[in-house]
């Protein structure tokens, strides 16, 4: 078998989490970027996208066909090592389990399979990630955006399919994240967006 889950060329270096070690394995593995930004909720984006190295380094390694095979139990006590590799490490161990096996099963173990096998448009590279386990609409479409930003990805209408995640510029999501520069606007965004919405909230 081929290394499962190595980028093709075209992508560029990511600088996600200011830790080297960490955006070193996003750049390299493409199930370790996938599993990052799993892991993107309730916690911050540096931390989510930290947690691919964290298990790497605890379990051996970040292929999802040895993740899938992990005992549950040991994979849920390597989340919880410190620091933990989420804030909620029993239901996000699971997750991650469960989306390694749907892509050991559905994808050969190559996570770049989703968005490359029969040259799928923008729309279809969508559809598979929402097919995947534990993502829904937005998370799929800012995973598209990354995707198409900053790894190389040449889908037609990926941008559209995206939506406003795909915009140029935008500083919504992890999608334009490149520096510390670009995190800050990102989360001056974020905090924008939560401040509109708690203030028509009432």
């Amino acid at each position: 078998m081929p290394r499962a889950t190595r980028w093709e060329d075209g992508r560029m270096p990511l600088h996600i989490t200011g830790d080297p070690a960490a955006d070193e394995l996003l750049s390299d593995d493409a199930f370790a970027l996938l599993t990052g930004m799993l892991l993107d909720q309730q916690v911050t984006m540096e931390s989510a996208f930290a947690g691919p190295v964290k298990i790497r380094d605890r379990v051996g390694s970040i292929d999802p066909a040895v993740i899938a095979d992990v005992a549950p139990d040991a994979f849920v006590e390597a989340f919880n090592q410190t620091p933990a590799v989420h804030r909620f490490p029993g239901a996000m161990a699971e997750r991650v389990q469960t989306l390694a096996t749907a892509v050991r099963d559905e994808w050969g173990g190559d996570a770049t399979q989703i968005w490359t096998r029969g040259e799928p448009t923008g729309a279809e590279v969508l559809k598979r990630l929402k097919a995947l386990p534990g993502f829904g609409d937005q998370k799929a479409r800012i995973f598209l955006a990354l995707l198409g930003k900053q790894c190389g990805l040449e889908a037609s209408g990926w941008r559209e399919a995206a939506g406003p995640y795909g915009e140029a510029d935008a500083y919504r999501s992890v999608a334009d994240i490149v520096d510390p520069e670009s995190l800050a606007k990102v989360r001056a965004t974020k905090q924008a967006a939560k401040a509109a919405a708690k203030a028509a909230k009432g």
